[in-house]
């Protein structure tokens, strides 16, 4: 197991993306810290399964974020993943929702990262994963707040990695398009009814209109991707925004 005696810290990570995160560098021998709210039983249930420890934090101040690093440790390898949405046109978007979001989204990885080199640069070695969004390379309407923090995390990336370059710590994220998640599978029979729509038209016509595959992403298929980004092969492999979305952002 490649990762053994490493230790991984993945922020929202109870459930969906970040638990398959989580999972993955926990079977290739990472020490798992998990990040995320939920019920009590099954985050104990989780950190048995994946012998885990749990941190609770507020990632939306500052104060959380540096109680989370500090409660953490010192970590090989950081997944920035926790994040919110909301869907509203600029004009009406409440403002207490952008700075939620741009707060989780965006400054909680510049708070959590930034307590991560020091220890990440004294070893000469680490691994900085940021989950991006097909919305860091493309918009949609109605979603400012989304939009803007995963550019964000874009640029944010890239410029860590240019930072960190000759330290033996990467960075990279990860951009997926829409994830098959029990969120989005609750999403449909609602839909269907609202729309006067099939099960098959829902999924084909408007949760995958725009991924050419007409596939959902699987939440292992990023996590797999996430544990290749720690592998030693891919030392060199940094300030890069993968995609895997289903060829939505190839059009």
């Amino acid at each position: 197991m490649f990762l053994s005696g490493k230790r991984a810290l993945v922020t929202g990570s109870t459930s969906g993306i970040g638990l398959a995160i989580a999972r993955a560098l926990a079977a290739e021998g990472a020490q798992v810290v998990l990040n995320g709210f939920g019920d009590a039983d099954e985050i104990a249930r989780l950190c048995e399964e994946l012998s885990a420890v749990h941190v609770g934090a507020d990632l939306m101040t500052q104060g959380g974020c540096e109680a989370l690093m500090a409660g953490a440790g010192p970590v090989d390898i950081l997944v920035n993943n926790a994040g919110m949405q909301h869907v509203s046109p600029v004009e009406e978007f409440p403002v207490d929702k952008w700075n939620a979001i741009i707060a989780l989204n965006l400054t909680a990885a510049f708070h959590t990262t930034r307590l991560a080199v020091p220890h990440m640069k004294a070893q000469g070695w680490g691994r900085i994963i940021n989950t991006a969004s097909a919305h860091s390379k493309t918009a949609s309407p109605f979603k400012i707040a989304y939009n803007a923090s995963k550019h964000g995390i874009d640029g944010f990336t890239k410029t860590i990695a240019l930072e960190l370059a000759q330290t033996g710590v990467t960075a990279n994220c990860i951009s997926p398009g829409y994830v098959w998640t029990p969120l989005i599978e609750g999403q449909i029979p609602d839909t269907m009814k609202a729309r006067g729509l099939s099960r098959e038209q829902v999924i084909n016509d408007v949760l995958l209109a725009k991924q050419p595959t007409k596939k959902f992403v699987q939440v292992g298929e990023v996590g797999a991707l996430a544990a290749f980004l720690c592998r030693e092969e891919a030392g060199n492999v940094t300030g890069a925004n993968w995609s895997i979305d289903g060829g939505w952002t190839a059009e």
